[in-house]
């Protein structure tokens, strides 16, 4: 079940993405985090322990909110917009315990 449930602005257009190997849509103008929150129950895996992380300060203070493109390339969930097409993996490529 998504952690963020969208009340209002469902009418701009649609954004299809990646998550984790699965198809996905978002709305134009969306963040990532806002994007991949309405789909699944957490933002990402930390690296250091596995857990679920679903971002902190909303506002690119922190280090909570960093993904990763399919590719490795990190980004800002927080401050980062939707792109279309755009591949992204939330799970920890490996985590030390």
């Amino acid at each position: 079940m998504p952690l963020l449930t969208r009340l209002s602005e469902r009418h701009r257009p649609t954004v299809a993405f990646v998550l984790d190997g699965r198809p996905a849509q978002a709305l134009a103008g969306d963040t990532v985090l806002t994007a991949v929150l309405t789909q699944a129950e957490r933002l990402r895996q930390t690296e250091f322990s596995g857990a679920s992380r679903a971002g902190f300060c909303m506002m690119g203070a922190c280090q909570d909110c960093w993904m990763r493109l399919e590719d490795g390339t990190r980004l800002r969930a927080c401050s980062t917009f939707i792109a279309p097409g755009m591949r992204l993996v939330s799970t920890a490529p490996e985590f030390h315990s």
